[in-house]
């Protein structure tokens, strides 16, 4: 019996996303976890892995085109099926056999029928049972395993396992009284304007517009600006970098992620999220830095940034922007993050202030170091002078927390050596 190919969901707010390539062509051997399809998501472009073993049918959406999440689009052969078998079919139509999902699995174990394999997971004495969907879902949503209680033959975690789990996650997470509904945009009026082009919006253009206007009109936002003189950490980059090999030399922008790592350990009490009915207060800092892509802008993530050094820093995020840029991050590169750094310092810009990319609190907008005219000890002097400005939710993230997180950070990159302290 022919397997459905699905799309995948790989972020709980995506609804759909656009067939860019298939990996395979009619009759390909298809082993589990080879690369099939690569989607455009609202973030990025994605290469999908196989769930499943066979010959590769065909693909019922055309490259280009968009696809529900769940929804089937493309067809694998089982032994003793041939792509004559699916002449019938046209992109788009699936008039198949049942989807080869957790509840065919299910039905299959039940009737003693071959299904795809399960993963068994060992934990101390205890043998844990889940599918490999359901396990993906898992990992993609943080979930522990352990914690969640199967429904399939034998106390097996399938699909619909996690679903109702991410499902109470979501209830509890709803907002608590009025909820603010975004105003109804209404359409240009093009008859008194000029020749133009139109550009379709891509998923990703889609889902930063409703994002960002969401932001700015749901987060109270509040913004700080404070002044950093950059000569002394300018003179340790230089020495440092002069005794690094080209691949591995490190930039400002790395010492500006240090930073703030720093910083938001030494002030935990600005690494923090709202949470409707809470505040959560992060053990760790996860850094989102904001890149610039054809289409849109995306923020993967440092991880654990406070426990890497500067030429660790430097190859993460190297390694991040140019698969960013090439369309090759996969969902945990880009999903959470505590805190997100935005520079435009390389474009000459002084200052800037930013929208806070939800669900975080704080956005951090980093200007360019120039020459600029100061005062020390009462006579004129020209320091290089960086402006960076916080923009902090008010609701979890204090005036008086997001100032001392730009005090830290002054402090901190004024005199880099204290870094090492």
């Amino acid at each position: 019996m022919a397997i459905d190919i699905l799309m995948p969901s790989l972020d709980p707010s995506m609804t759909k996303a656009r067939v860019v390539k298939w990996l395979k062509q009619e009759a390909d051997p298809v082993a589990i976890g080879d690369l099939l399809v690569e989607i455009e998501t609202d973030k990025a472009v994605v290469e999908v892995e196989a769930e499943n073993a066979g010959r590769f049918g065909k693909g019922l959406v055309e490259e280009g085109d968009y696809a529900d999440v769940n929804s089937v689009i493309g067809i694998l052969l089982e032994p003793g099926e041939s792509v004559e078998d699916l002449v019938e079919l046209s992109p788009g139509k699936a008039d198949l056999p049942a989807v080869a999902n957790d509840e065919q699995e299910t039905e299959a174990q039940e009737t003693d029928q071959p299904a795809a394999p399960a993963v068994t997971l060992s934990e101390g004495s205890q043998r844990i049972f889940a599918s490999p969907l359901a396990r993906r879902l898992a990992t993609m949503e943080g979930l522990e395993l352990a914690t969640i209680s199967g429904s399939g033959p034998n106390g097996r975690i399938v699909k619909r396992d996690i679903e109702a789990v991410l499902a109470t996650r979501n209830e509890q997470r709803q907002p608590v009284g009025k909820v603010i509904t975004p105003a109804v945009e209404t359409a240009v009026e093009l008859q008194h304007l000029p020749s133009y082009e139109k550009i379709e919006l891509t998923a990703m253009r889609q889902t930063i517009a409703r994002r960002l206007t969401e932001s700015s009109q749901q987060i109270p936002h509040y913004f700080l600006s404070i002044d950093c003189e950059l000569d002394q950490l300018l003179s340790v980059r230089k020495q440092l970098n002069a005794d690094l090999d080209d691949e591995a030399k490190v930039s400002l922008n790395d010492f500006i992620i240090r930073t703030v790592a720093l910083a938001m350990k030494k002030v935990p009490n600005a690494n923090v999220m709202w949470n409707h009915d809470s505040i959560l207060r992060f053990s760790q800092v996860d850094i989102s830095v904001a890149v610039a892509i054809d289409g849109g802008l995306i923020t993967p993530v440092i991880r654990q940034a406070c426990g890497m050094g500067l030429v660790e820093i430097a190859a993460a995020t190297k390694n991040l922007a140019d698969k960013a840029r090439k369309g090759k991050l996969v969902p945990e590169d880009y999903q959470g993050g505590t805190f997100t750094i935005s520079n435009l310092g390389m474009y000459g810009i002084k200052n800037f202030t930013s929208i806070i990319n939800p669900p975080q609190s704080a956005i951090l907008s980093v200007g360019a170091g120039e020459q600029r005219p100061v005062v020390k000890d009462g006579e004129l002097a020209v320091a290089t002078v960086m402006t960076i400005t916080l923009a902090a939710d008010h609701r979890c993230l204090d005036g008086a927390a997001g100032s001392e997180f730009l005090a830290t950070f002054k402090r901190l990159i004024e005199a880099p050596l204290t870094m090492l302290l």
